[in-house]
């Protein structure tokens, strides 16, 4: 996947203020300077901007944000 779902990019320029610019398909949490504590808060602040219940260790650190994408959309497709 290629692409990153705008709600998570939303989320993390808006409520953590990583700039648009490094909020890419490959990038991690890691390489985005996030640490475990702000990763759970993710989960719990993307689960609120989504309504896809995330268990907080769904954005594992060096877990990618197109991989976390297709985990949202696979979610969603389950839960229709």
């Amino acid at each position: 996947m290629s692409t990153i779902d705008p709600r998570i990019t939303d989320v993390l320029s808006r409520t953590f203020k990583v700039p648009v610019a490094e909020i890419l398909p490959g990038s991690t949490m890691d390489s985005l300077d996030m640490d475990s504590l702000a990763a759970a808060e993710f989960a719990v602040v993307l689960r609120e901007a989504t309504g896809v219940e995330l268990d907080t260790g769904t954005p594992a650190r060096g877990t990618t944000l197109a991989e976390l994408t297709a985990h949202l959309h696979a979610a969603v497709g389950t839960a229709r």
